[in-house]
């Protein structure tokens, strides 16, 4: 596993480099009037294109030449629905590029791969651990496989809405990740558990560029390859192994399903388009209330860097709070959804007391 991940890293890394050097021409498309927008200066948001080409190149070698590496063959059947989630990525990235591709054909491309990827691997949600619920998923199991296209199609957008700042959505794929390779490699599942990793070391190369100095975003492409093969991981690992709970994904999911949820329901109630980009998010107003000055200077730029770089350690920990729970409870149902629901309670209690200004005295 430890060779699998410095693959992933050198090559993720490496395409990232040359995508810095090679993409300068593309930033000046970039609209500097976006509300989402808690930058200075002009930077490429191209690496989702560096780090699927790494996951991408990780599977032709472990296809063609695990061998040579000691990693089994077996391992290329798990790589496919990589190569069938492409076209999705290609749509985020390409969105990056032109800034033209509305989220409407976003989401239906992901959903269309979903569904390919779920025909294609037999993959459905069979069971939520909830007996009124599981005898309907088991008579219907078209109700299952369209849940699982669902996840596997909806949480490359839930990425995107929490890819706000340097380091915030690459490090939450990253616990996420290690969370579901600590339960696959429990459950001899070493195929899933290469994926994970591959995907492990792609961030890791590119958080190398991203985090402190944001001199490269994710961007659509990069939040749909997160968003993409962690919804993929989850559903086939609740599918193959019925000793994982169907709360355990659910738990480890939570902030960004959370974030997107809140974010649709305030929109909605305010009469706006659920794909409307706003700056209510609660990564954006831990940017603007919680976060302090840290630096007197006259240089913007830095000093908007520096308060980017602060904002994602608070949603580190917010991620944490769900993805330790679960990964000491994934057997336990009762308990996982307990930690769901608590949850949902303290975002909801937390950002109203962020948006009213009931800041904690620490603070001041």
């Amino acid at each position: 596993m430890i060779t699998i991940f410095l693959l992933g890293f050198a090559l993720s890394s490496s395409c990232i480099a040359w995508l810095i050097w090679h993409a300068r021409k593309h930033v000046h498309r970039y609209g500097s009037d976006m509300p989402q927008r808690f930058h200075k200066g002009n930077v490429p948001r191209l690496g989702g294109a560096g780090m699927l080409a790494s996951l991408l190149i990780c599977g032709l070698v472990l296809s063609g030449a695990g061998r040579y590496l000691n990693i089994p063959a077996h391992f290329r059947e798990v790589f496919l629905p990589l190569a069938l989630l492409s076209p999705a990525i290609l749509c985020g990235i390409l969105e990056d590029l032109t800034q033209r591709i509305s989220v409407r054909i976003r989401l239906a491309v992901t959903l269309l791969c979903a569904l390919v990827v779920c025909y294609t691997a037999d993959l459905r949600i069979a069971r939520l651990d909830l007996p009124f619920l599981d005898s309907g998923l088991n008579a219907f199991p078209l109700i299952g496989m369209g849940l699982a296209v669902l996840a596997i199609g909806g949480l490359p957008h839930a990425f995107n809405i929490i890819d706000g700042y340097n380091g915030l959505a690459g490090m939450v794929a990253v616990l996420i990740s290690l969370a579901l390779v600590h339960v696959a490699l429990q459950l001899g599942d070493r195929q899933l558990a290469a994926v994970l990793v591959v995907l492990v070391g792609a961030t890791a190369g590119f958080l190398v560029w991203n985090y402190p100095h944001g001199k490269i975003f994710a961007g659509d492409g990069g939040a749909y390859l997160w968003g993409g093969v962690i919804a993929y991981g989850c559903v086939a690992l609740v599918a193959r192994h019925p000793e994982v709970s169907p709360w355990f994904p659910m738990l480890l999911l939570c902030y960004p399903v959370s974030e997107t949820l809140f974010s649709i329901y305030r929109k909605k109630v305010r009469g706006q388009s659920p794909g409307m980009a706003d700056a209510l998010h609660l990564h954006q107003l831990i940017y603007r209330r919680l976060v302090k000055v840290v630096l007197d200077s006259e240089n913007e730029a830095e000093e908007m860097l520096m308060r980017n770089n602060r904002t994602s350690p608070y949603l580190w920990g917010v991620t944490l709070l769900t993805v330790v729970p679960a990964t000491l409870f994934w057997r336990t149902s009762w308990l996982l959804v307990l930690c769901c629901l608590l949850f949902v309670c303290l975002y909801i209690g937390a950002y109203l007391a962020i948006i009213r200004f009931k800041l904690p005295k620490w603070r001041d």
